[in-house]
């Protein structure tokens, strides 16, 4: 079994969780006692915060090309608030996740060294931490339109049930891809007041992509997993992982080129669509580079490819943002 060799860096920083990347702004300059806190957010691991947010920036410049009412400043905004939201929501949401998932973690190798389990917090400072997240977000939430607002709250749902999704099915990859993807959904009714085809089929493209880089992820506990009985997509797939990722892929990009050609066909010309098309090639592209560079019995490389899925969700931000810009 592939063992992570020690980092003299997490030996040196009291308190630092194991797969946080070296050098994190948390462990350099943030005050001491804030430290378990931030660490409970992730904040120390910003990768979840992008995945939550970039499904939100898919929709932006799409929902723009479909809608006459959007100005400039309000749409800045949006994207502002969705940026400051998915850091918020994403640290709420981990918060909940390891109060819920505590005990489970202190038996990971790693996840021990996270907050809860290491001692760094108290479950019910977690919680507390939980709520003034969640409220500040609500907040955020109150200044888009309502139908918006309903759909950020009624989000609370799955996040709420994914820590016990693995407890019960084989597939909480779904379930975290239903709460993590929700964005796609309240970003587009916060510049249109409304929910469009567009929309759901960007929605089931982020819960693909989700199945995609989070079975990766999960790559990485698979045996200790299931020395204590949690389930999960890597260890359903196995040795057959990559075949299901590739099917992953091909579906996530697919369901992107349908988002993008029924919602924009009708309100613009070709040119634009086919800038915005070029994000679902460029997607796909580099979903297909992870899966060539994917060595499942490597934890390492397992985190590198999962965290690279930051720049792959950007790709299409930039494409659709041109799109939007041209038309």
């Amino acid at each position: 079994m592939h063992e992570t060799p020690p980092n003299p860096e997490s030996e040196n920083t009291p308190g630092r969780v194991a797969d946080s990347i070296d050098g994190n702004w948390v462990d350099r300059h943030a005050p001491p006692w804030t430290r378990p806190y931030l660490r409970l957010s992730r904040a120390d691991r910003p990768i979840g915060s992008w995945l939550l947010l970039l499904p939100c920036w898919w929709s932006l410049p799409l929902a723009i090309m479909t809608t006459s009412t959007a100005s400039i400043l309000g749409t800045l905004w949006i994207a502002l608030a969705c940026a400051i939201g998915a850091i918020l929501m994403r640290g709420a949401g981990c918060s909940w996740n390891d109060f819920a998932d505590r005990k489970l973690d202190a038996e990971v190798r790693r996840t021990r060294s996270r907050p809860l389990p290491s001692g760094q917090i108290t479950p019910i400072h977690a919680l507390i931490w939980m709520v003034i997240q969640a409220l500040l977000a609500f907040a955020l939430l109150l200044t888009f339109k309502p139908f918006a607002i309903g759909l950020g709250i009624a989000a609370l749902i799955p996040v709420a049930f994914y820590p016990f999704a693995k407890r019960v099915s084989w597939w909480p990859q779904i379930f975290l891809g239903i709460a993590f993807n929700w964005g796609a959904l309240l970003a587009w009714a916060a510049i249109a007041g409304k929910i469009s085809p567009g929309a759901l089929l960007l929605y089931a493209t982020g819960i693909f992509w989700t199945l995609f880089y989070d079975t990766i992820y999960a790559h990485q506990d698979r045996e200790d997993d299931g020395l204590i009985g949690i389930r999960s997509t890597a260890r359903l797939l196995g040795t057959h992982t990559k075949f299901w990722l590739a099917g992953f892929a091909v579906a996530a990009v697919l369901l992107m080129v349908m988002a993008i050609t029924i919602a924009l066909i009708p309100h613009t010309d070709l040119k634009v669509v086919l800038i915005a098309l070029g994000g679902a090639i460029v997607f796909g592209i580099h979903l297909t580079w992870q899966l060539v560079k994917l060595d499942i019995s490597n934890p390492d490389n397992c985190l590198m490819l999962f965290r690279a899925n930051r720049d792959a969700g950007l790709l299409p931000v930039v494409f659709f943002a041109v799109a939007a810009l041209v038309a």
